[in-house]
């Protein structure tokens, strides 16, 4: 279903009459760098999940104790995710009461403390509490700064942005495995790994101060002056007109149902909760159709695919992220040119697919008993075509949707606990993948990510609209009309109470 208003500045049949002011993705330097800016949490994000599975080989080697351990090595890869988790929780009020800029600052200081424990750790268990310190700056930058961008981007290429720090995560990842090849032969192999981590947090916290603020959130914090003064270096003066109109009305909007947000405010309203249930489910489902147990332990799975060598299981890993970060560029271009939707489903098609051909390998490769060979280099092609697959869609996609589908007033709350959701549900792949393969074997485990896979595709064609090129007043609308029905011929003053009174009646259902 895709609404067009006309007459909404901004709107996406708005710029369809004013065509010259649509805005390409390289069309203004500004927000490019402030993308790119924020975007470096995604770079931290990416670097830390990739970098432990490169550091793990060696943290085994120094600590006899882990090596004897699949739950220490899994503890040891997941508490940044439970930190991560704490993180995005708190993130969404952080950034509704400090505001994203502030957000970011404290996530980078987090972070780098973090990153300082992790390379002097004399044991597994002060390694394991630095991890911690490192997924609770994570986990705030992950609320952060998909939201940042989002507020600060033309709708027209909103997608494309947001998606960018996707990219950094991505290309945080491929940087990882290239600190973890360098470093293989230096002493203190993963201490250095685990330490380099700190340098983008203060590379992104010094460039952070030169950055604005969010112009949306100035504007909801009565800071208008402040929020023009970031809109001009992004509009022209005859389109930046348009976006205060389009602000100063869903600023009224707010102010007329003004009140204390909490947590429990998102599951009173009937269209909150539809819009809730579409952005956690796709995060959960980015986590359980299995892209960070292949991003933590790939190296870990291309071993078990019969290749032992540290230094080749960290080269093949190498090119597995490689792809990671190509294809995240290809979904940059095709999440504002094909949509949310249809760019997510082909994904899982090839997700599928991809998980089946790991199954098989491994499945094969443990009834011949063989050492890498024809079903190992299988098991590395499975590892390619899953992130071929997957990288321009489920990685760029839910992050994209839940930085746009929530309204003003609820979009830091929503996208802390949508992102708390990616979390859990990260901590619980990564927590228990390696159990689960000792137990029933690596070719059942991808199997049963497989049959996830295809729940996921299903999800998507019953429950997440299209929200390409849209306002977010357009997607606004479409929440109400999947939870009141078509409500787009309600235009007297006396239909606008009925609708008070009904939206008033469904937030207490």
């Amino acid at each position: 279903m895709t609404l067009t208003i006309p007459n909404a500045p901004g709107s996406s049949g708005y710029l369809d009459m004013f065509p010259e002011r649509r805005m390409s993705y390289f069309g203004n330097s500004y927000i490019l760098g402030l993308t790119v800016t924020a975007g470096i949490g995604g770079l931290l994000f990416g670097y830390d999940t990739g970098v432990i599975s490169g550091a793990l080989l060696y943290i085994k080697d120094d600590f006899e104790v882990v090596k004897q351990s699949s739950f220490l090595q899994e503890t040891i890869v997941s508490m940044a995710l439970v930190g991560a988790m704490i993180g995005a929780a708190a993130g969404g009020w952080i950034n509704d009461y400090y505001g994203r800029k502030k957000a970011t600052l404290f996530a980078d200081v987090v972070f780098a403390a973090g990153a300082i424990v992790m390379a002097a750790a004399p044991d597994p268990y002060v390694l394991i509490s630095g991890r911690l310190l490192v997924g609770l700056g994570v986990g705030v930058a992950s609320v952060t700064a998909p939201v940042y961008i989002a507020e600060a981007s033309p709708s027209e290429v909103r997608g494309g942005l947001v998606s960018t720090n996707v990219l950094m995560i991505t290309g945080g990842q491929f940087l990882s495995y290239l600190v973890n090849s360098a470093f293989t032969q230096v002493p203190g192999t993963w201490r250095w790994m685990l330490g380099v981590s700190g340098v983008p947090a203060v590379i992104q916290f010094v460039l952070m101060l030169f950055m604005p603020e969010s112009p949306r959130w100035l504007f909801m914090k009565n800071r208008k002056a402040e929020a023009i003064q970031v809109l001009a270096r992004t509009y022209d003066i005859s389109r930046l007109e348009d976006e205060i109109d389009h602000l100063s009305a869903a600023e009224e909007e707010e102010k007329q149902r003004k009140r204390t947000v909490g947590y429990l405010d998102v599951f009173r309203s009937k269209e909150l909760r539809l819009a809730f249930l579409a952005g956690a489910g796709l995060q959960a489902f980015q986590q359980f159709t299995g892209i960070n147990t292949v991003m933590y332990y790939s190296p870990t799975i291309v071993q078990m695919a019969g290749f032992h060598s540290n230094q080749l299981a960290l080269f093949l890993s190498l090119i597995v992220a490689a792809m990671n970060a190509a294809g995240t560029v290809v979904g940059i271009y095709f999440i504002d040119h094909c949509g949310r939707k249809k760019l997510a489903l082909s994904s899982l098609f090839g997700v599928i697919i991809s998980l089946l051909i790991l199954s098989v390998s491994f499945f094969k490769q443990s009834d011949a008993s063989s050492d890498g060979g024809l079903y190992g280099w299988l098991a590395v092609l499975g590892l390619a075509l899953y992130i071929a697959f997957f990288a321009p869609g489920m990685g760029p996609v839910p992050w994209t949707v839940n930085s746009e589908i929530y309204p003003q007033q609820y979009r830091g709350i929503c996208g802390g606990m949508s992102a708390t959701v990616n979390w859990i549900s990260n901590l619980i792949v990564a927590q228990t993948f390696l159990t689960i393969a000792e137990a029933a074997g690596t070719g059942m485990t991808f199997l049963i990510l497989a049959g996830i896979a295809f729940l996921a595709v299903i999800f998507v064609i019953v429950f997440v609209p299209e929200t390409q090129g849209l306002t977010f007043s357009e997607v606004e609308q479409i929440w109400k009309e999947r939870a009141y029905g078509d409500i787009s011929g309600w235009g007297s003053s006396s239909d606008s109470n009925n609708m008070e009174g009904l939206l008033e009646q469904g937030s207490q259902s």
